[in-house]
């Protein structure tokens, strides 16, 4: 199939099959604030990429996990396979075409492997970006939700004329090298050599691991012609520049300065010890429980229809007494749904063994072990204990608990870490013909024996003081604990804290049933989408209207990132005004004791997830909603139409 070219137009033709996102809900913000052009994402459902023009192959990158093209018309593009690929190092990728190629619509120019990215990578989204505005009037793009590569139109763009293009000409100094007075005004402007630890770049940005970000003069470099937005992630401070001349600014930089070629991985790791042990406990937790974030939504979502169906919500009775043929489907559901809670260790434990470097299979088993049918759960134990009927090991003299750790975090998390510690000190040792007889058994046998002796006991009790000390912070000031929990939710989220919080959840829901913090959560999403609507309905630009837009829908359905970093913290008053309401409305519904009977989606199809004062819960999402947008919209109408 070849792509449709007439006079000034381009239709680009999809080049992936799967979903279609927009660019501001991209979770990354050198795609979601359009630093390098505007254009659509793609989460796709194989691993196939296809050319969605005629044209050349202008760019490929070693870690053939991005390529650029230009078509017949001068128009050049950006195909993003996944976002922070780069650090997997070609790993799964391959490039089926050169630099310089001639390609035709729907000519195969990579392919992928998609789990591996899913499970290596930030995220599978791939970003297809218009990377030279300048020669574009307009762009038309899809209102498929899906799209099949090489057949279904993505974009149409409108081309300016003719007299209106420019291209851009390379900067050569006296130096004889491209870019490099831009070179050295970036590191001067950030800096220094002497502020730089190491450097690298990617297909779009550099990438600086820096001794002090606060000295960076991100003024002075946003002046600089190729630089087209900076920020900071993780440690590393990064430029974004643009396909095919970042590599060009690179070099001119490493010959201008002398500075020293470092790896992504390098770069990495630098800005990985730059985080304080606080900010790295923090990034531990995230990486073990956003992979499984995805199991624990579909459960919290299922719990919420079961919740429909046998609580009497919407009317007196229960559906399932209104109609008793619906009590299997409740029943079903709440078996699927609980799943996930019930070998909630299994999750955490493939998740947190894989993150401390073990073997994932492993972390599996350790935590069907802590859910063995032949453990007494933790809740049926105490009484049994009482009665003097709880079951015990004998070891030697020594009395062990036959207790199970149902819905527990700590115990699992602790014991993946030494199970995963002690199999990569056996694999060192033991030499490769034995592994498989050794390492496994016995590095399972020992944290086993340790999960149940000291490790799972010293935990449970750590969970419970946890979980009593919250419950009776919240029992004793309900309205002060909704309060502050509701205000500093959200700048939580800036800093990435917020995922601790998660944990915190499971271990509430794990020993009680229910938890008092989700509510709130879901309410301060909300909070972010009203503010950002009334900057949608007051805005004059047609950028910030649709920034707004889609991010506040994206906020009410539980993603606030786009609406708080995109919109609201940039102006500050939306923001303050989103935390106000979330404070408010935290306060109420803790009063009300409101409870959540399990994490679900956040936003507006929290309401599932209440287990009881549903009524109350209504009135905080009012609150959300009404006080965040009357606020914004009374300073936003005086500040963006003076």
């Amino acid at each position: 199939m070849t792509n449709n070219q007439a006079r000034n137009k381009e239709i680009l033709v999809a080049p992936l099959t799967g979903k279609v996102v927009a660019l501001e809900n991209v979770p990354d913000q050198t795609f979601s604030e359009k630093m390098m052009g505007d254009g659509l994402a793609i989460e796709p459902t194989d691993g196939k990429v296809v050319a969605p023009i005629d044209g050349e192959v202008v760019v490929t990158f070693p870690t053939k996990h991005a390529i650029g093209l230009k078509s017949t018309s001068g128009i050049e593009l950006l195909i993003h396979v996944g976002l922070e690929t780069v650090h997997m190092d070609g790993e799964g990728f391959e490039i089926h075409v050169e630099q310089g190629d001639k390609v035709k619509a729907g000519d195969l120019l990579l392919t992928f492997d998609l789990q591996l990215i899913k499970k290596k990578a930030a995220s599978h989204i791939t970003p297809v970006i218009i990377t030279t505005g300048e020669l574009v009037q307009s762009i038309r793009k899809t209102n498929d939700g899906t799209v099949i590569a090489g057949e279904s139109t993505l974009l149409e763009i409108t081309l300016k004329g003719q007299s209106e293009e420019s291209s851009k000409e390379k900067v050569v100094t006296q130096s004889g090298m491209e870019y490099s007075e831009e070179a050295k005004q970036i590191v001067e402007a950030i800096g220094g050599i002497e502020n730089i630890n190491a450097a690298t770049h990617c297909v779009t940005r550099l990438r600086f691991a820096l001794d002090n970000e606060d000295i960076v003069d991100k003024n002075k470099l946003e002046k600089i012609d190729v630089v087209k937005g900076t920020f900071s992630a993780n440690g590393q401070f990064q430029i974004v520049i643009g396909q095919g001349t970042v590599d060009k600014v690179y070099k001119a930089m490493v010959h201008e300065t002398g500075i020293k070629e470092a790896t992504k991985d390098e770069v990495k790791a630098v800005g990985g010890q730059k985080l304080n042990p606080l900010q790295r406990g923090i990034k531990v937790l995230a990486d073990i429980f956003i992979p499984i974030l995805p199991a624990i939504v579909m459960a919290g979502l299922l719990l919420g229809l079961n919740n429909i169906l046998v609580n009497p919500i919407f009317t007196d009775q229960p559906i399932i007494e209104m109609y008793p043929s619906w009590a299997g489907v409740a029943d079903m559901i709440n078996v699927i749904a609980n799943t996930a809670f019930t070998f909630l260790p299994a999750l955490i434990g493939w998740s947190a063994v894989k993150r401390f470097g073990g073997n994932p299979l492993l972390g599996i088993v350790l935590g069907l072990i802590l859910v063995h049918p032949a453990l007494m759960p933790a809740s049926d134990y105490a009484v049994a204990a009482a009665n003097g009927e709880a079951p015990t090991w004998n070891l030697f003299g020594l009395e062990v608990n036959m207790m199970g750790y149902q819905g527990q975090v700590l115990p699992v998390l602790v014991a993946a870490w030494v199970l995963a510690s002690i199999e990569k000190w056996l694999k060192k040792r033991v030499i490769d013909s034995l592994q498989l007889l050794v390492v496994a058994p016995v590095a399972l046998l020992v944290t086993g024996f340790l999960a149940f002796i000291v490790i799972g006991p010293v935990t449970f009790a750590i969970g419970g003081w946890i979980t009593n000390g919250l419950v009776a912070i919240f029992e004793a000031v309900p309205l002060i604990g909704g309060l502050i929990y509701g205000l500093f939710y959200a700048p939580l989220v800036i800093t990435g804290m917020h995922h601790t919080f998660l944990a915190v959840d499971l271990q509430l829901i794990g020993s009680t049933g229910t938890t008092f913090l989700w509510p709130i959560v879901a309410l301060s999403n909300i909070a972010q989408g009203s503010a950002v609507f009334a900057m949608f309905l007051v805005a004059k630009g047609e950028k910030l209207k649709g920034l707004a837009g889609t991010s506040g829908i994206s906020a009410w359905l539980g993603v606030t990132e786009p609406a708080m970093f995109g919109v609201n913290l940039q102006y500050r008053y939306p923001f303050v005004a989103a935390i106000i309401g979330a404070a408010i409305a935290g306060a109420y519904i803790t009063i009300s004791d409101v409870q959540a009977s399990s994490i679900g989606v956040g936003g507006i199809p929290g309401f599932l997830s209440i287990a009881n004062s549903m009524g109350a819960f209504f009135i905080g999402m009012l609150i959300v909603i009404v006080v965040p947008f009357v606020i914004t919209y009374i300073i936003a109408k005086r500040k963006l139409t003076d």
